[in-house]
């Protein structure tokens, strides 16, 4: 086995197994640690590369996505029925409309209150933050200057796994979003959560 290979394999394996994205630096510093010895940034690169090519053929179902920072195993969008079917009959908990709008306010908007949330939404959010927090969809992400100092919400990493985004900028801008459709402004694909 060449060294290259063995070394793509032992990241194939730490990602494969990682709950979540696995970042270049872990990645690097776990090779280090493994082989007790130092490995040049331009072989896990090309590890990396040699992982994704891998994973980009048509015989896999599986791709290589850098998402949240980090480098993660995900289902390809081709076999997203059979997933949904399994996550379907698995959990039938869903997000209530409540839930999707307040997710996709502080996704927008964070970090943010209640009292701002309620304030866009109209109505009271307790339940929906409840059940976000509950999901790990959202976090605490400190206290406002406001009297009262109240709670700041923001996303979480689950969340950036979730709708497998890298970063916030990638979420999609009010002008990509259909004008006039009657969609909900919060149409993210939560099916199965």
């Amino acid at each position: 086995m060449s060294n290259s290979s063995y070394l793509t394999n032992h990241i194939e394996a730490m990602i494969f197994c990682a709950p979540s994205p696995v970042s270049f630096e872990e990645l690097h510093r776990c090779l280090q640690e493994m082989l007790a010895t130092e490995i040049p940034v331009e072989d896990v690169v090309a590890a990396l590369s040699a992982l994704e090519a891998r994973y980009s053929s048509d015989q896999t179902a599986i791709q290589l996505l850098k998402v949240a920072g980090g480098y993660q195993m995900l289902t390809k969008p081709a076999y997203r029925q059979s997933v949904a079917l399994l996550l379907k009959n698995t959990s039938k908990k869903r997000l209530s409309q409540a839930a999707l709008e307040t997710l996709a306010i502080i996704a927008y908007k964070q970090p943010v209150t209640k009292a701002q949330i309620e304030q866009i939404r109209g109505v009271a959010c307790d339940y929906a933050l409840q059940k976000l927090l509950e999901k790990e969809l959202i976090e605490i992400k400190g206290k406002s200057d406001a009297p009262g100092r109240p709670l700041l919400y923001g996303t979480s990493l689950a969340f950036m796994q979730y709708f497998n985004l890298n970063d916030l900028k990638d979420l999609p801008q009010p002008k990509d979003l259909p004008e006039e459709s009657g969609e909900n402004p919060a149409a993210f694909e939560v099916a199965n959560l």
